[in-house]
């Protein structure tokens, strides 16, 4: 047999070939970093299940949000821990509510500096721990949910936010959101659908950091994890009703459904590197299993690959000082 003609390896003999022909390049302002602010918190206290995770005081919240400009990060994704809850979430359109207080100190900080997100979701509210209010046999009420939710958007956007996370996976969440927010003359707030979020099992460290309440689980809302055409569903409804951006959560193992969402959509697509995914990271490299800095990279760059414009990732900041020249 002769030798072969054909040499793929030339193309990687270095570090310089091999940069020269990266199809996917990764850059600090495509990754937004998820972060959490507690009522009452005087610093930052830890998370135990997302090392490297905190809780933020209102103090720490801004100096996060000074470091994320600094980092050259594309945004900060801000959840609101409260102290009290109950069956509406009323904390969550209290202008004096710690997510919304959290979105002035942050937005009055960083200006237009920072792409400033708020997650708008009824879940860190409720003492039940559902994404919506329930009707009087205990199940989410759609219709009834999408009334908080446009409250939830007047606040926010009126507390600063540039972006309103739409995560409930409630039935015409964007085109509710998007008519409330038209008729207050809010029409430049931006919406991100979390259109394909599946009913998965990597948000466990999630719930630790917002000190969750739920019982059960959100099946009947969020997606089934064996299914990937009613994503497509999901998002084309999420498109007609004016979302901005849509998203895919998790991102790692639903590569294939952000794959044909980022083929379909003619807007900006995002995805959610979830808790559980970091925290595997976390621990696998704390153990030794891994080479930690590798391992992160090599899953942001498959999910950019995969179709993401935009990543939101706890591993943000990380990320960033590796992809400084």
């Amino acid at each position: 047999m002769g030798f072969p003609t054909q040499r793929p390896r030339r193309l990687r003999q270095t570090p310089a070939l091999r940069a020269l022909v990266a199809q996917t390049r990764l850059h600090p302002a495509e990754l937004v970093l998820p972060v959490f602010v507690r009522e009452g918190a005087t610093e930052a206290q830890p998370i135990g299940s997302m090392p490297g995770v905190v809780q933020h005081s209102l103090d720490s919240l801004v100096a996060v949000a000074h470091e994320a400009v600094t980092a050259g990060l594309g945004g900060l994704m801000v959840f609101g821990v409260p102290v009290t809850r109950d069956a509406t979430g009323s904390g969550a359109d209290d202008p004096e509510g710690i997510l919304n207080v959290a979105l002035r100190r942050v937005r009055d900080a960083v200006g237009d500096d920072l792409v400033v997100m708020a997650d708008l979701c009824l879940d860190e509210f409720t003492d039940h721990g559902h994404c919506g209010v329930l009707d009087s046999q205990g199940q989410v009420d759609n219709d009834a949910t999408l009334v908080r939710y446009a409250a939830m958007a007047l606040a926010q956007a009126a507390a600063g936010a540039h972006v309103v996370g739409l995560s409930g996976m409630m039935d015409g969440q964007v085109g509710y959101v998007r008519s409330a927010l038209d008729r207050a003359d809010l029409t430049d707030t931006i919406i991100l659908a979390y259109a394909a979020k599946y009913a998965s099992g990597f948000y466990g460290p999630f719930r630790d950091a917002v000190e969750s309440t739920l019982q059960g689980d959100r099946s009947t809302y969020q997606q089934d994890p064996a299914n990937a055409t009613e994503s497509l569903r999901e998002v084309e409804l999420d498109l007609d009703q004016g979302a901005d951006i849509v998203m895919v959560k998790p991102a790692l193992p639903y590569l294939d459904i952000l794959t044909q969402v980022a083929q379909l959509s003619p807007v900006p697509v995002a995805a959610y590197q979830v808790s559980g995914e970091y925290a595997q990271i976390e621990a696998a490299a704390a153990h030794g299993w891994i080479d930690r800095d590798r391992v992160m990279m090599e899953s942001l760059t498959s999910i950019r690959r995969a179709g993401a414009q935009i990543i939101l990732t706890y591993h943000a900041l990380e990320a960033a000082r590796l992809l400084r020249p």
